[in-house]
């Protein structure tokens, strides 16, 4: 079956697909709503040396005001597989196109554990391996088996063990070579039962009035880390500029310790150096919320992380506040701050 396709000047720009509703035209768009259709999209445009971009849910990318070039493919598949043992747990197989958040509801409906703190996050299941999504002290990685991906390289699907998807903080092996791994579905190992994974964030942690380490209920949980994220204007909604964003735009940055300014937030990493936080460091170096006063993008007045399009924002507003914080954290701190959405055809240098 062939993917649906779209061709010429009736393209409708890609701000319509992107979460921070920003982004110009393509020359090509095509649907595909299965994983034949996607494999057969990408290899026919492969094949021809055209460029090709895929893009999930829009929730992670920065399009540039120019569009993109050549194809761009809308990963819309769809599907969900569960293998229930009482001593293995769930496994749960979904399709890359598959929302996350609705998946993560699904868990806690049916008592899977594991997940249930990673509510909220906008996007497409797909997406979650490439940064190793996480949010309240949980990973994707905590409960991922394997990734079903397409490798552009070799031109074969693989099956990659979680063991060697090189998963690290906001980071995995697919991240490092955009383009070459194209996610069809992930298979998750999820505890059975209705309690939580113990909560491992503090602010969380405090939310539900348990300690650090415990465990609540999942549906608990859910709501509590939904409530946390609307609060800081991380749940998508047309009617509210806060959320028409990427997220956190700029990733916490793992230090030496003795570069950890005197009073920000320093959590130890097993790995080595000091993770600190990035919110901390913008709003330290003269970056409040809802910066810039009046500006088309500014900062949310719900969380300084998140850069925003009040509604008539480009992108080039966008790149040139997140450049202009970029710069700024540089300054004052000598950290460099990394952005943590996909740039496509535009950069912060």
């Amino acid at each position: 079956m062939t993917a649906k396709r779209s061709v010429g000047a009736a393209e409708p720009p890609l701000s319509g697909f992107t979460t921070l509703r920003t982004g110009g035209p393509t020359e090509r768009l095509i649907v595909a709503e299965t994983e034949a259709e996607l494999i057969d999209a990408i290899s026919t445009a492969d094949a021809a040396e055209e460029s090709i971009t895929i893009l999930g849910g829009g929730s992670n990318v920065v399009v540039s005001d120019e569009g993109l070039p050549g194809t761009v493919v809308l990963v819309r598949t769809r599907g969900i597989d569960v293998s229930v043992d009482a001593c293995a747990g769930a496994w749960v197989t979904v399709a890359a196109g598959e929302p996350w958040d609705d998946l993560v509801a699904r868990a806690v409906v049916e008592e899977w554990s594991g997940i249930e703190a990673l509510s909220g996050i906008p996007g497409l299941t797909g997406a979650t391996p490439i940064q190793n999504v996480g949010a309240y002290g949980q990973e994707v990685a905590d409960t991922i088996a394997r990734v079903t991906a397409y490798d552009r390289v070799t031109r074969r699907t693989e099956v990659i063990a979680a063991g060697d998807c090189g998963f690290g903080y906001r980071t995995s092996r697919f991240k490092p070579t955009p383009g070459r791994h194209v996610i069809l579905s992930l298979t998750f190992q999820l505890p059975l039962g209705s309690m939580s994974a113990p909560i491992g964030y503090a602010e969380l942690a405090a939310r539900l009035g348990v300690a650090v380490g415990e465990r609540a209920a999942s549906g608990d949980v859910r709501e509590a880390v939904l409530d946390l994220r609307r609060g800081k204007g991380m749940v998508l909604d047309a009617a509210d500029h806060d959320t028409w964003s990427v997220g956190s735009f700029f990733t916490n940055p793992v230090v030496e310790a003795d570069r950890v300014p005197e009073g920000a937030p320093a959590w130890p990493q097993a790995q080595g150096g000091v993770k600190t936080s990035a919110a901390w460091l913008v709003e330290q170096a003269g970056f409040p919320r809802g910066f810039p006063e009046g500006g088309a993008a500014r900062l949310s007045t719900k969380h300084t992380l998140a850069i925003t399009n009040r509604g008539s924002a480009s992108t080039a507003d966008v790149i040139a506040l997140a450049r202009e914080i970029r710069d700024g954290v540089l300054g004052r701190f000598g950290i460099e701050l990394t952005p943590e959405p996909v740039l496509l055809s535009c950069s912060l240098d």
